[in-house]
């Protein structure tokens, strides 16, 4: 099958595109079993000759040790035999001790040497810094003088590291007059062990480690020793996970590195000593010829996709359409609810300035009433002020200033009506205070006086005589009662006999009952929305319900309306009790 083919298939073959996707999975899961297959012969055949080389290495690493060891130990014998050191010791005569040690050391190539007096004091030593050290507590030095033989002894440094120590009692005159100690060179181990690529460590019969490649291991246990390690990176991880994904379990872990261990006996005291080679080695042979393997998949698979990407290419470009038309209605979605954004704030100014003037319609509404209950209190000043001037005139002062006290208390009501008027036709803020209901009913009544007046309506008041104080801003919650009072009258303009009914009472929370008389609510649930209205056109907006709704859920209590058992409306408007409201404060 050729590129030609592909593009020229006609109706007869419409299979052709299925079996060439069937030839891709094929070759994928053949790739897979080849190179799985693979890389688990070649791994275990590259770990065995890896295993095999490290013992090797380590059987020559542990003979060079014990060799050193061995050496060195017949030295201290050989020096506590010297007739120059015993008769320096008898005759406490020092003056070339320290230059024969120091020639001694150049020949036998030990670490130091050291010749100390019964006393424990360093009477010669090859570093002249340690002349006149003390030992007498020193364990190699005690434990010299009581034995016959060589001592051997691991002593820890103060800095890092360990001391391997000969030492051996000089005699005299068949008792103990001095030991010599020698220091073993081991740490030329570790130095060359170092430049290796694998990391080894020496344990004693405790299992503590004395000598190792790396400095951190030295003085701890083998496994407390192998947990050391920085936190790897994620990244790191993911490398170990990807390396190790195919290959045998590994032995250990050296600063996160999987390692192959290898372990042998050493003959001397229960040591032993252990290596650990990474398997990077192996990796790397397998790797390269499994790289081989996937680069030949590669190049047929590249081919075979090569046959499938005309398909492919047409199917994105139809997909850079469908993107580019999804991105031109994404924008116009964005414009059209930047745009709906706007007309909601726009209806959210005009509703606060419908609400305003509705309120200044129903003070339209009041100012007729208003007005003449101003003529009443003017038509009565005129007269007081008549008489006044007549009675001064007359010499009866006491009598005249009467009439102007009379005057005066007349001013102050008229003063009181036009407070009233103007507290209503200002916007309500949002300063809250303790306001006692009672209070804001009185007010209200107050000023729809006028109304009240215009019209025969019997008004029924049920208050408490203790205060039901409240928390509220109180120039809208008298602008709420006001707009109840109003509907009630509103309601009750047809009615025979009209009478409203109010009646506060404090429970749980304060709750204020306007009751009427009249045609009773026929669309309780459209009650409360803007606009909604059974008046005339020209009596109300509808917005005197939803405003005063909106008001008591600001001060955190709700206004409901339902149809009395007798007819009528019943509203009623629950708000929290001050002093409920304190204790769940607290």
């Amino acid at each position: 099958m050729t590129a030609g083919d592909t593009t020229t298939a006609s109706p007869t073959a419409p299979g052709l595109p299925w079996r060439a996707k069937l030839v891709v999975v094929v070759l994928v899961l053949v790739a897979i079993v080849v190179v799985l297959v693979s890389n688990r012969l070649l791994t275990d055949r590259y770990t065995a000759d890896t295993r095999n080389a490290a013992e090797l290495r380590l059987a020559l690493y542990s003979g060079n040790l014990m060799a050193e060891l061995q050496r060195t130990s017949v030295v201290p014998l050989l020096l506590a035999n010297d007739p120059d050191l015993v008769a320096a010791l008898k005759e406490r005569s020092y003056s070339g001790t320290s230059a024969k040690l120091i020639a001694l050391q150049s020949q036998i190539g030990v670490a130091s040497i050291r010749l100390v007096d019964d006393a424990g004091r360093v009477v010669g030593a090859t570093d002249r810094n340690v002349l006149g050290t003390n030992y007498r507590s020193e364990p190699y030095f005690v434990e010299a003088q009581r034995a016959k033989d060589t001592i051997f002894s691991v002593v820890k440094r103060d800095s890092a590291g360990f001391d391997f120590i000969y030492s051996r009692a000089v005699m005299g005159d068949a008792k103990p007059i001095g030991v010599i100690v020698v220091s073993v060179d081991l740490m030329k181990y570790e130095r060359a062990w170092a430049g290796l690529q694998d990391a080894i460590m020496v344990t004693d019969s405790a299992g503590i480690v004395v000598l190792s490649t790396e400095p951190r291991w030295r003085g701890l246990p083998m496994a407390e020793a192998l947990a050391l390690r920085d936190p790897p990176s994620a990244i790191a991880r993911a490398l170990r996970a990807t390396a190790e994904w195919a290959q045998e379990p590994p032995d250990a872990y050296v600063l996160g590195e999987a390692v192959m261990k290898t372990e042998a006996r050493v003959p001397f005291r229960g040591w032993k000593m252990a290596t650990f080679t990474a398997y990077g080695s192996v990796r790397e042979q397998v790797n390269g010829i499994l790289a081989l393997e996937i680069m030949g998949f590669a190049i047929l698979m590249a081919f075979t996709f090569y046959l499938l990407s005309r398909r492919a290419w047409s199917r994105s470009l139809s997909f850079q359409r469908e993107s580019a038309e999804l991105r031109l209605l994404n924008s116009r979605l964005q414009r059209a609810i930047a745009e709906r954004e706007k007309v909601k704030k726009d209806l959210e100014v005009a509703e606060l300035t419908l609400a305003q003037s509705s309120k200044l319609a129903a003070l339209g509404e009041m100012s007729a009433a208003v007005s003449h209950e101003l003529n009443q209190p003017l038509a009565a000043m005129k007269t007081y002020l008549a008489g006044a001037r007549l009675l001064m005139q007359r010499k009866r002062l006491d009598e005249a200033l009467s009439s102007f006290q009379r005057v005066d208390d007349l001013i102050e009501r008229m003063g009181a009506i036009t407070r009233q008027l103007k507290s209503y036709a200002r916007k309500g803020g949002e300063a809250f205070e303790e306001v006692d209901l009672r209070a804001c009913v009185s007010s209200a009544l107050a000023m729809m006086e006028p109304q009240l007046k215009a019209r025969v309506v019997k008004i029924s008041r049920g208050m408490p005589r203790q205060a039901v104080m409240v928390m509220a801003d109180r120039l809208r919650l008298e602008q709420v009662i006001i707009n109840l009072l109003r509907n009630a009258l509103d309601a009750t303009k047809d009615t025979k006999d009209p009478q409203i009914d109010i009646l506060l009472s404090s429970g749980e929370t304060a709750t204020l009952t306007v009751r009427d008389n009249g045609h009773g609510i026929t669309d309780l649930e459209n009650l409360f929305e803007p606009f909604y209205t059974t008046k005339q056109p020209g009596e109300g907006v509808g917005l005197g319900l939803a405003i005063s709704s909106g008001i008591v859920t600001d001060l955190g209590g709700r206004l409901t309306a339902r149809n009395g058992d007798g007819g009528g409306a019943v509203f009623e408007m629950q708000l929290p009790i001050l002093g409920k409201e304190q204790e769940a404060a607290e």
